[in-house]
């Protein structure tokens, strides 16, 4: 498995293990709050919120808390003043890094996410500096369980699949957008485990960065992240599995 799909994967793991924790409670909120508004507040209906309750289930939040953010974005209130933005930088080592928020206030945002970017030598580019090295993909993860590897594989590709990884107890699936939650419904239907489906960015090339330089993309990466209004974090880095392992 590439070291850039491993961090993806790791990143995953380190975030459900802090899910206790209110900000990630927040930034969750928010994403539903925004795919409400945007679709309706029926998850049937609207994929967008369908998948934000998934990922908020996935990370413990209480049903009360679900229910009160998509309450709130169909309600009006303070709902009505959130967007969603997008930021494009180079990171260490030349790094493409794209980041998604959720903000009411973007000069507040823009200014944080600058800092983090500066801090590591790297910096925020101008609109479509960066993007154009990153294409939209359907992104699950299959627990294996029990089930034989191959076995799993086999019925993410029949399920239409585009691309598979092993990773650990669990297979990595890309799929085109479109097909993200006919593939998660097959292979939920097959008896397998889905523990995450998302829309992601996925690098259509990526880069090897020497140790220095990748730490200093990891302590980015993480800085991004940990940012309230930030929702999603994108690189095209291929990090070292020695240091993955540390990180992890």
């Amino acid at each position: 498995m590439s070291g850039h799909s491993k961090w993806s994967t790791i990143k995953r793991k380190k975030e459900a293990a802090d899910s206790k924790r209110g900000a990630l409670f927040t930034k969750l909120a928010k994403e539903l709050q925004l795919a409400a508004k945007a679709g309706g507040p029926d998850s049937d209906t609207n994929f967008k919120l369908r998948l934000a309750v998934q990922r908020a289930k996935a990370a413990n939040m209480p049903n009360d808390n679900i229910s009160r953010a998509i309450a709130k974005a169909t309600g009006g209130s303070d709902s009505e003043q959130l967007q969603e933005v997008s930021y494009e930088g180079y990171g260490p080592g030349g790094t493409a890094i794209l980041v998604t928020a959720v903000t009411d206030n973007r000069n507040r945002t823009v200014a944080a996410i600058r800092h983090e970017f500066t801090r590591v030598g790297g910096n925020l580019g101008e609109n479509g500096s960066v993007a154009w090295q990153f294409e939209p993909r359907g992104a699950l993860s299959v627990s294996l369980g029990d089930s034989d590897e191959d076995e799993v594989v086999l019925a993410a590709i029949e399920a239409g699949a585009e691309d598979v990884e092993t990773s650990g107890n669990s297979v990595e699936v890309q799929t085109s957008p479109g097909d993200l939650e006919t593939v998660r419904q097959l292979l939920v239907e097959a008896g397998y485990t889905v523990e995450h489906a998302d829309l992601s960015m996925v690098p259509t090339a990526t880069v090897s960065l020497e140790k220095g330089p990748a730490a200093q993309a990891l302590q980015l990466l993480d800085g991004l992240e940990e940012l309230e209004d930030v929702q999603r974090v994108y690189s095209n880095a291929d990090f070292d599995e020695e240091l993955l392992a540390q990180y992890a």
